[in-house]
């Protein structure tokens, strides 16, 4: 078991249209009578179940109270510039689950050695590298717990600097199967002791799920010709998962993992590109991950239609070991930050979905057939089929979803889509033509737990916005050369998440307020932050925000005096922004749980070390951080952090 790095402590105006919606107490009891809504998704949790009014979150989480406005009771943390963890006064926060730390499958758990010299096969059976977007299932399936569950942790990409001991000097096969087995997810069982929390091994729940991982093709693009391939000729069936991003949790208690950057390790060294490959980024050599060179599926000249089976959602059942994931292309294929569910008041399954590249778009889908809290067998079907849609905001501040529909909105068969299947695989070219409005990164999206069918979406920047032969600033992404990104926020007409239509307005702008340009100011209300990424409201209705500044500007040029990356809580009807925490050098701050009862926080720290070319060196691993194992060790490593507050108390109060 994992004893845990100790790490130091540090000693808006809600305008959106509400016009029609039903009454919260109606929508709580309604999603309430659901137990499979607080097992899949915690968003109502305990706010739900209040009847008075209460003014603290730890009156909350007592049940003393309701659904007034909480309020943050931490004092906020200054902009971080060490190499360590930083949270309030009052909290601390332990290192649970580290790159290389042994999954706990039983008879196979390989220790993480410090010079990198563990195999693909150890590599296999440990945590892989980039921790991101994560869930805390509660154990056994159904209970609502927090002191005994299982945490399910995508891992993004990998640092061949790191991972190999000459890194990517002698490149071979062994290496390229050592960075397959270092993506996609991890399920680990985790329990709180009287030592903190632990990663339980062995554990008959362990489980790492690769890029070499047998995965099923459900919906509409199963059996379609742009998805088979000489060794999948039927095209039922993927090799693996990787560049998995963001996630979301389900109400029926499965995962969803998402594929995002999955072109990076693709090449098409012939230059001659097609269209649909030129529109989701392929390059001739890729990004420099190498893997086409030893291993041909990902070389297109040879596997033309390989690439076609990755920028997709996959659904996990993180309760069942032996369960095959299945890669549920009704969500559509695109860049994919992450998948947020929500149930309609009329028993529909919504999914929220970000497409993070600069000028792309919000989709949504909504499922064909109800949730049924009684029938998970039949809930694990639910995102076969149902409608994807994609976002027009409009400058007046209403905006429509668009159908991505086969035959509709000039979805015909003469430009490319003669069937569903053509759409959810070139969704991004369907999207250009419905006329979706072209956003700056959308990110993380979350769904408002106290307001019925209100959304935030983080736009984490876009430097490109105004360039000659770029769009412009328009109503919706209303800066040019948007270096600090923004927040925005839609109502869904009546309350409905299956709802045509929306009302939107921008909730905060990031930025600085010393900038020297207009542009750059913002109308942050608190403490400044730039480039918001990932975003979870906690079962309180506190809406956290993670910074993604990247490692070629964190802490310079515009960001200069900003410091590391950051996390901010913030209440949605107050506004304020105040900063919790802050992470060590060259890291990235993304993924978020919390348990059931509000009081135990885990949070991802991902690339910690990170150089601006986004490779280390591997003759100076430690050239950047040696967190969290200290200078004494071989390497920084990607880790998930515990955070609790010292008086046992709910998180933010």
């Amino acid at each position: 078991m994992s004893d845990g790095y100790k790490i130091k402590h540090h000693g808006v105006n809600d305008t959106a249209n509400t016009c029609n919606n039903p009454a919260l107490s109606d929508v709580l009891e309604a999603r309430l009578s659901r137990r499979g809504l607080l097992q899949g998704t915690g968003a109502l949790g305990m706010a739900g179940l209040f009847t008075g009014t209460f003014t603290t979150l730890a009156e909350a989480a007592q049940g003393v109270g309701t659904l007034a406005a909480p309020k943050l009771g931490f004092a906020p943390v200054p902009f971080g510039f060490e190499d360590k963890v930083v949270v309030p006064a009052g909290y601390t926060a332990e290192v649970l689950y580290a790159w290389g730390d042994p999954v706990g499958i039983p008879g196979n758990m390989p220790a993480f050695k410090q010079d990198a010299s563990n195999t693909a096969a150890e590599q296999e059976a440990q945590a892989g590298m980039h921790h991101d977007g994560m869930h805390y299932y509660p154990l056994p399936l159904g209970a609502t717990g927090s002191k005994h569950g299982l945490l399910a942790i995508n891992h993004e990409y990998t640092d061949d600097g790191l991972l190999h001991v000459n890194g990517m000097n002698g490149w071979s096969g062994d290496k390229v199967k050592k960075a397959q087995a270092a993506v996609g997810v991890s399920i680990v069982e985790v329990e709180a002791t009287g030592k903190g929390w632990q990663v339980v091994r062995p554990s008959k729940y362990a489980r790492r799920i690769t890029a070499n991982t047998p995965i099923a093709i459900g919906g509409p693009a199963r059996g379609h010709d742009l998805m088979k391939t000489e060794a999948d000729p039927q095209a039922v069936e993927i090799l693996g998962t990787f560049q998995n991003c963001a996630s979301g949790p389900t109400p029926w208690g499965t995962y969803l993992t998402c594929e995002e950057n999955f072109d990076g390790v693709f090449a098409n060294e012939s230059g001659n590109l097609t269209d649909l490959e030129k529109r989701y980024g392929i390059s001739p050599t890729g990004a420099g991950y190498k893997w086409a060179w030893e291993d041909f599926r990902f070389d297109l000249q040879l596997n033309p239609n390989e690439a076609n089976r990755f920028g997709w959602v996959v659904e996990i059942d993180p309760f069942d070991p032996k369960a095959k994931p299945v890669k549920r292309t009704a969500l559509g294929r695109i860049k994919h930050e992450g998948a947020t569910t929500t149930i309609a008041a009329n028993g529909h399954v919504v999914v929220y979905m970000g497409d993070d590249q600069r000028f792309e778009y919000i989709y949504k889908f909504v499922s064909k057939n109800k949730y049924d809290p009684k029938n998970r067998k039949a809930n694990m079907q639910l995102l076969e089929e149902g409608t994807l849609y994609v976002a027009r905001f409009d400058a007046d501040g209403s905006g429509s979803w668009l159908p991505l529909v086969a035959g509709q909105n000039g979805l015909t068969a003469d430009k490319g889509f003669a069937n569903q299947g053509d759409v959810v695989i070139k969704a991004r070219m369907a999207a250009d033509i419905a006329g979706a409005t072209k956003m700056d990164r959308p990110e993380w999206i979350a769904v408002n737990p106290r307001k019925a069918g209100e959304v935030y979406c983080t736009l984490t920047n876009n430097s490109d916005r105004g360039k000659e032969g770029k769009p412009g600033a328009d109503a919706a992404n209303p800066r040019n050369a948007n270096l600090f990104g923004h927040i925005i926020r839609w109502q869904e007409n009546g309350g409905d998440a299956t709802s045509a239509g929306f009302k939107w307005d921008i909730f905060a702008l990031a930025g600085r307020p010393d900038a020297a340009k207009q542009e750059h100011v913002g109308n942050i209300k608190g403490d400044a932050f730039g480039s918001p990424d990932g975003l979870k409201f906690d079962q309180l209705g506190v809406l956290w925000v993670q910074t993604d500044v990247s490692t070629s500007t964190v802490n310079m040029k515009e960001y200069k005096d900003m410091g590391n990356n950051q996390m901010l809580a913030v209440v949605p009807e107050t506004g304020e922004f105040r900063r919790f925490l802050t992470g060590p050098n060259g890291c990235e701050i993304t993924g978020l749980a919390f348990t059931p009862d509000n009081k135990t926080m885990f949070v991802n720290i991902q690339h910690p070390g990170e150089p601006a070319d986004e490779r280390n060196d591997p003759a100076k691993p430690l050239a950047i951080s040696s967190w969290p194992d200290g200078p004494k060790a071989g390497r920084p490593r990607a880790a998930t952090v515990v955070v609790r507050k010292l008086d046992g108390g709910v998180i933010g109060s």
